[in-house]
């Protein structure tokens, strides 16, 4: 069985305001030709198929088209992110055509999707495989929903009067809430392996697993001060391979051994990251853009065999030049003319009409800033950018208007301010 893991498409989005449906739709094309090309037999997307909870109608329509040509060739299973909004993309999902399948419902997690080798194709191995779907796991809502776990720690007891005592919410984690979503699939995929030890299994997940390499353009996902999950909570469960999804750069992730005997189903876990297929930063400037093939068969006894990097197109470069304007409109610019660019002039004193005379010669550039050469006597100030957190900018504010840094009082404040803003903007 061969799987095509790709994620955060983030259809509907833009860089530095360029619109890239274009582009994406570029993707898109690309990927049907790599399902038909390489015989897959299922594609994966792990979250943020759209980039916002409403997405424009184009990308709504460029969705459709796309798992349309894809179930085509192969089963598709979508899963929604952090920036997807999961009512709107499950909507309808029972109405689908045969493989295809959404899952966006919190209590689905320990269900899987059951696919057979895509049609027409021979194997000698009738054992399925098992794709568990989980969509993005907001703490605030999962918290309650999979609080009923089997093997959760909320009590099953019966209070004096007969009513049953609800379960107690999970903590209010990333971790606590993928552990129960974990454990429902190890319990489920247990059960399965016990009638048949041929089966293979797919964990598809969106989230920021510990080790992983963040990028810019990924929306904060904290709550609680914490935005990770430990990749030891993916060791032990059984499953072949993790298709994760959230950060933008391709990476494997490292999931500790556990056992290896029959707790686990002498499984080790392979997860991995697809990233993104188009670069949405220039955080990412360094970053090779790929989808993961795998063939989940290989996994257990060769992972490094088993998964291939395949190279996404690129519409168009993205890189970075730096030096005087002069330089920058001679000889040096000319390798760049047509990427998209953040230029840096290095002039002394600011030249004038910048931003003019830089866009005539790099149509495609999409920042032009001046930094002329630091003075050593400068004082050194801290940039503030979408890398930092949130609750540390905040700190270092209070501190600065303050004299003193906030209270612990204060830091809850500020930390509830910042989960209620992310909130409403995830809830629009």
């Amino acid at each position: 069985m061969r799987i095509l893991h790709t994620s955060d498409w983030h259809l509907g989005r833009t860089l530095h305001g360029v619109d890239l449906l274009e582009h994406q739709a570029a993707h898109l094309d690309h990927l049907v030709e790599l399902t038909r090309s390489e015989a897959v037999d299922a594609v994966v997307v792990a979250g943020d198929v759209y980039d916002r909870a409403i997405p424009p109608v184009d990308a709504v329509s460029l969705l459709s088209d796309a798992v349309t040509r894809l179930a085509e060739h192969a089963h598709v299973v979508v899963t929604p992110g952090n920036h997807d909004s999961a009512v709107r993309l499950g909507f309808g999902d029972r109405l689908l055509r045969p493989g295809v399948h959404v899952r966006a419902r919190l209590a689905d997690v320990g269900a899987p999707v059951v696919l057979g080798p895509r049609p027409g194709a021979t194997s000698g191995d009738a054992s399925p495989l098992l794709v568990y779907a989980l969509p993005y796991l907001d703490p605030d809502t999962a918290r309650h929903v999979l609080a009923d776990a089997p093997d959760a720690d909320a009590p099953d007891a019966e209070r004096a009067g007969g009513d049953p005592v609800r379960p107690r919410p999970l903590a209010r984690s990333h971790e606590a809430v993928m552990g129960a979503a974990l454990r429902r699939v190890g319990t489920d995929l247990a059960r399965r392996r016990a009638a048949d030890p041929g089966v293979r299994a797919v964990v598809v997940g969106h989230a920021f697993v510990v080790g992983g390499l963040a990028s810019d353009s990924e929306r904060d996902i904290r709550v609680g001060g914490v935005d990770a999950v430990p990749a030891a909570a993916f060791a032990g469960r059984g499953v072949d391979y993790v298709a994760l999804g959230h950060l933008h750069g391709p990476q494997r992730v490292t999931v500790p051994e556990v056992g290896g005997g029959e707790a686990d189903g002498g499984v080790a876990t392979v997860a991995r990251y697809s990233g993104s297929p188009l670069a949405f930063s220039f955080s990412e400037l360094h970053q090779r853009k790929s989808t993961a093939l795998v063939d989940v068969d290989r996994v257990r006894t060769d992972a490094d065999a088993a998964v291939e990097l395949v190279p996404a197109p690129v519409p168009r470069r993205l890189a970075e030049v730096t030096g005087s304007l002069d330089e920058l409109l001679g000889e040096a610019g000319e390798p760049h003319v047509d990427d998209w660019l953040r230029v840096v002039v290095t002039d002394p004193v600011r030249p004038g009409e910048l931003y003019a005379r830089v866009r005539s010669r790099f149509p495609h550039a999409l920042q032009v800033t001046h930094r002329p050469p630091r003075v050593a006597e400068r004082e050194v100030v801290t940039a503030v950018g979408p890398g930092r957190d949130p609750l540390d900018v905040a700190r270092d504010f209070v501190e600065h208007v303050s004299g003193h840094a906030p209270s612990g009082a204060e830091v809850v404040v500020l930390r509830e301010a910042f989960e209620l803003a992310l909130a409403e903007e995830r809830s629009a």
